[in-house]
């Protein structure tokens, strides 16, 4: 995964409520097996109207969406992140999230971040027409304007996201102790190890 330090950049200012996966990706799309291409479905049913938020010529490709309370309800299909990330996008701020949604967001590397409503409300007006930095290592969203909203996140998963360590990273992390494991068990138990 990329490390997610400091993030300044264009807004989408969505701010939709009860967005579900099944709006983040209709299951249409679903037949992929990999996570490169979902973002030509993500927000299908809202990228029908032309005039549509995601596909302005400002808002194509920005790397940060600020949507409403409840984002990523519904079902728990991890490919709603893969769509995301596949738009562009490495962090969402909302007032809320789902949880699965949530654990599947941080799984994939991006950022989602919880504010209070007003500060959402007013990061939306900011994004109208100013970039907005995200700061992870000060868990602080800033504006241009002197905004300074602070958030919570849990200890590891901003050690984590601030790494660019997934699941696979993490265990990579233990390979001396791993090899040295296996390396005792085979001395110890030998009719445990593969027959050649």
């Amino acid at each position: 995964m990329t490390p997610f330090d400091t993030l300044t950049g264009i807004a989408v200012p969505f701010g939709q409520e009860n967005v579900d996966t099944d709006i983040i990706i209709p299951a249409k799309y679903l037949k992929s097996v990999t996570r490169t291409g979902l973002g030509m479905g993500a927000f299908d049913s809202i990228r029908q109207d032309p005039d549509n938020i995601f596909d302005t010529q400002r808002n194509a490709g920005a790397p940060i969406l600020i949507a409403g309370d409840n984002f990523g309800c519904g079902s728990s299909r991890e490919h709603a992140p893969w769509a995301l990330a596949d738009m562009g996008f490495r962090c969402v701020i909302a007032p809320s999230f789902a949880d699965i949604f949530s654990g599947n967001a941080f799984k994939n590397g991006m950022l989602l971040v919880e504010l209070p409503q007003e500060q959402v409300d007013r990061l939306m007006e900011v994004a109208k027409t100013d970039e907005i930095t995200i700061d992870l290592e000060n868990q602080v969203v800033t504006t241009p304007f002197q905004d300074r909203f602070e958030f919570d996140i849990d200890p590891f998963r901003k050690h984590c996201l601030m790494n660019g360590l997934d699941e696979i990273g993490l265990t990579e992390q233990l390979a001396g102790d791993i090899d040295a494991f296996e390396q005792r068990r085979s001395a110890d138990m030998p009719f445990l190890d593969p027959v050649t």
